[in-house]
């Protein structure tokens, strides 16, 4: 059965320290209504991607304050680091957190980190190959220079919850072939031949790919991530959408993407958005079939980025009223947590 996580990327109108507050009480809430993970994107210098450039220190955090939620980079963005602390790093989190990390790997897609970092980004495809395969060799007990270093405290219990995140068919049997977890995006660009397409007919083939690879005996595992944004009043739902969509409408144009049409409704189809009350995204949602035939839905709210109370707001209607419609996995509730959030006037 399909479980569901939450992606924060961390995008609220606050300083850093009030974004990381307002992401762990995020993320203590999803807890509490049953979502199964919380997801965390590394971005580095940039505020507008999320301005989180360490995420094992914000999922420590996160562990002191959970106990049953699983916890995942998504991603750490692999050729700029080195994979050797990229593991120790992930070893002690999850030490930490009582076995709950989810390890998500990425090759990155801002030329301008790249080149702080002295890489070169078109080079991050083979970069990524060849740091992923270390720290695989790493976490399983492998020689680290010379016979008298290897990890401690060791990793193969992390071996298992590597997940690959990737555009392309590619990527999928790349991480189909290595028995790792596949990572779709929420969004995804596409070619000439592909515009209108909705993302699960773009992302299907990607799925095949990994299906394909995957070694015999094997169980697949499919993250797929979706911009959801769930409130009680369409209206509402549908304001908030439209200042923040029409904002990354204007960040795209000014990399020369210019989505197909400028209404809200074709906004909302461009950036593959999911908005309104549980009635209109559990429709919207039941189209989804890559969504549907994924182990785990990760929902996050970029890029609409409602403000934090409303987000909270929807985590409950997605728990209570979206993912059961749907037919997916939600954990047993807090029953302290179950009352409705007092609306604030906004």
């Amino acid at each position: 059965m399909t479980r569901i996580g939450f992606f924060t990327r961390l995008l609220d109108d606050a300083p850093p320290a009030e974004r990381y507050r307002i992401a762990l009480e995020q993320i203590v809430h999803a807890e509490r209504h049953g979502f199964a993970s919380a997801w965390v994107a590394q971005h580095h210098f940039h505020e507008a991607e999320g301005g989180l450039p360490s995420p094992f220190v914000l999922l420590a955090a996160a562990a002191a304050r959970t106990t049953a939620i699983r916890l995942g980079t998504g991603v750490v963005t692999l050729p700029l680091e080195d994979p050797v602390r990229v593991a120790e790093d992930a070893v002690v989190l999850d030490l930490l957190s009582g076995g709950r990390v989810e390890l998500g790997l990425g090759s990155g897609s801002t030329p301008a980190s790249f080149r702080a970092f002295g890489q070169e980004h078109a080079d991050r495809g083979p970069v990524f190959g060849r740091k992923t395969d270390e720290l695989v060799a790493a976490l399983a007990g492998g020689t680290l220079g010379d016979d008298a270093n290897r990890l401690h405290p060791p990793g193969r219990g992390l071996l298992g919850r590597i997940w690959q995140a990737t555009f392309s068919p590619f990527g999928g049997t790349r991480a189909g072939q290595a028995g790792h977890g596949l990572m779709l995006s929420r969004t995804q660009p596409r070619g000439a031949d592909a515009v209108g397409r909705p993302l699960s007919e773009v992302q299907q083939p990607v799925v095949d790919a990994y299906l394909e690879a995957l070694p015999g005996g094997v169980p697949p595992r499919v993250l797929a991530s979706r911009t959801l944004f769930v409130a009680d009043d369409r209206d509402e739902a549908r304001r908030f959408a439209e200042r923040g969509l029409r904002r990354a409408a204007a960040s795209f144009a000014r990399m020369g993407q210019l989505p197909a049409g400028d209404s809200l409704d074709d906004l909302i189809a461009a950036f593959d958005t999911h908005v309104g009350t549980p009635e209109d995204v559990i429709e919207s949602l039941s189209r989804d079939t890559v969504a549907s035939s994924a182990t785990e839905v990760a929902f996050q709210v970029h890029s609409v980025d409602p403000p934090h109370e409303l987000v909270l707001r929807s985590i409950e209607l997605i728990a209570s009223e979206v993912a059961p419609a749907l037919g997916w996995a939600v954990a047993g509730a807090d029953p302290a947590s179950t009352r409705t959030l007092e609306r604030t006037s906004l």
